[in-house]
């Protein structure tokens, strides 16, 4: 029998599944024969599949690292509802009774997967556990959080690739949704993949409807977003940029809010009814939505500009999986750009890193994340946040037991070189914001907007956007083949890029310094300013 016979058998028995894409099949296969993969696979196209499959031809369990309890109730859900061996999760919320009978499954091979957040891989004695354990696939879901260009972020996800190297590298599942061609790149680097196999699906969503409503305020745009949410064909997400907004606009849609500010339970309560078609209309803030696989989602509304295309495309991802017609509006004005700025925008934490660096040049050698966190007077998002900061400053170094040695620099010049990455990092940041306000006031097609933005070409507007339907799309398409998405360039300013949307008459680059920029072909022409690599 081939290995691509073994997987669709396994596939067939197992779960139920009648075939395989051949995305899928590429993936698993090279996982069996020992190897890295990163997969990039639209919402909703059977990611999980790819480490489901093959775990159960591998001698040893299967690690998941999933960033949401949700999430990982979801994806232990199901495959508790197929033939599978057992599935079980360790994280904060649940007891140490739970928690204990979790590792004990797994220990004894009772259970398959181990479903972990990745704040647990911070602690030493989950990783002495899982040294013991030797899994056999580590897989990373969500992985653009370990990307300074991704979405999202979680500062414990910059350390698994020092967990991955403790464990001895087992072979290595990235899974993620959204990642253009720089995003791939960083989630190699940073978790250390071995000459991954890139599996990139196509991005393209044609049953969604692309479209943006602008208003001239306030006032205006919440009246036009209470009014089309109300007429529009049910169920459907409605994303709001803060909590208080996700709360009046539920108020007064007759719909329920959800937000990181609420009580777990009744998050959970939300999370379940909206799947189980007990609600219609959530009003969220970015903090819903992991996890929701739900086909007949009819619309995502946003109801103000979110922080990136990357997290803009996630979230719409989740209307429409059907395929059956949904919609994705933005409601967009102009001044909201300024609440995304003022979101993104991480203060630096001088005070923090000097207690930081202090802390580790006074130890008696490497300290591991958990031994700082009992070291400093910081929460442990906060204290790893530094202790990132540090490292990507040059200030630190992991040894080969997963301790962080400090070279000695003084605390306070340590603070300064590690404002330098900070005001980099939010940069990025800012510059993701203006290829939203692009998108947002954008005549071109919608739809070859957002694929070039991920690294595809659509020859053609696809005529199922707004821009299409005004006839402005046909104008602003490129009638040559010169800078197309993906293409390596450099600046004489800005140095290395590479390409991410194309017009009629302008090219936006993402440059590895100065973020993204948009450039005046007629500009770039005349003077030079780009040549491909």
């Amino acid at each position: 029998m081939s290995r691509h016979d073994e997987l669709r058998r396994t596939a067939r028995d197992t779960f139920g599944w009648p075939d395989l894409r051949d995305d899928q099949l590429t993936a698993m296969a090279h996982l069996l024969d020992g190897g890295d993969v990163l997969a990039v696979m639209p919402t909703g196209s059977g990611k999980s599949a790819i480490y489901q499959v093959p775990a159960l031809l591998l001698d040893g369990p299967t690690l998941v690292v999933s960033p949401l309890t949700a999430l990982q109730r979801d994806q232990v859900g199901q495959i508790e509802d197929s033939d599978a061996p057992d599935a079980v999760a360790v994280n904060s919320t649940q007891s140490a009774r739970t928690t204990g009978r979790a590792w004990d499954a797994v220990t004894e091979g009772d259970a398959e997967y181990l479903f972990l957040a990745p704040e647990q891989l911070a602690k030493d004695e989950v990783l002495e556990q899982l040294d013991e354990i030797r899994p056999s696939l580590f897989v990373v879901d969500e992985a653009h959080c370990v990307s300074a260009w991704g979405h999202d972020f979680r500062p414990d996800y910059l350390r698994l690739g020092h967990a991955i190297e403790r464990l001895g590298h087992p072979r290595v599942l990235a899974l993620t949704a959204t990642a253009g061609g720089p995003v791939r790149d960083d989630i190699v680097e940073h978790l250390g993949l071995r000459d991954p196999l890139r599996v990139v699906s196509g991005f393209d969503r044609p049953n969604l409807y692309l479209a943006v409503h602008r208003a001239t305020d306030e006032k205006d745009k919440r009246a036009a977003v209470l009014r089309w949410v109300r007429e529009a064909p049910k169920p459907g997400l409605v994303y709001a940029a803060t909590r208080k907004d996700s709360e009046r606009y539920a108020e007064e849609l007759g719909a329920v809010a959800y937000h990181a500010g609420m009580k777990a339970a009744d998050r959970k309560r939300v999370h379940d009814d909206f799947l189980e078609d007990r609600v219609e209309v959530v009003v969220a803030t970015s903090a819903f939505g992991m996890g929701i696989d739900k086909p007949n989602v009819r619309f995502v509304v946003h109801a103000s500009t979110p922080e990136s295309v990357d997290s803009y495309y996630q979230q719409i991802g989740r209307a429409g999986r059907d395929g059956e017609r949904a919609d994705a509006l933005l409601f967009y004005r102009p001044e909201d750009l300024g609440l995304q700025r003022f979101l993104t925008a991480r203060r630096f934490d001088a005070e923090g890193i000097q207690e930081l660096a202090e802390t580790l040049r006074e130890q008696d050698g490497p300290a591991s994340p958990q031994e700082i966190d009992g070291e400093v007077d910081q929460s442990h998002r906060r204290a790893m946040n530094n202790l990132n900061l540090l490292e990507q400053s040059g200030l630190v170094e992991e040894t080969e037991q997963g301790g962080f040695g400090y070279d000695g620099t003084d605390p306070g010049e340590a603070a300064e070189r590690a404002a330098a990455v900070a005001e980099h990092r939010t940069k990025l940041d800012r510059s993701r914001v203006e290829v939203m306000r692009e998108y947002a006031e954008a005549t071109s097609c919608r739809r070859q907007f957002l694929l070039g933005y991920f690294g595809e070409t659509l020859d053609e507007p696809c005529g199922f956007c707004d821009t299409c339907d005004a006839g402005t799309a046909q104008d602003r398409a490129p009638s040559d083949g010169e800078f197309q998405p993906g293409t390596n360039v450099r600046h004489a300013e800005w140095g290395p890029g590479q390409v991410v949307r194309r017009e009629a008459d302008r090219v936006t680059v993402l440059f590895e310094e100065a973020g993204y920029r948009s450039l005046s072909l007629p500009a770039v022409r005349e003077r030079g300013l780009l040549t491909e690599e």
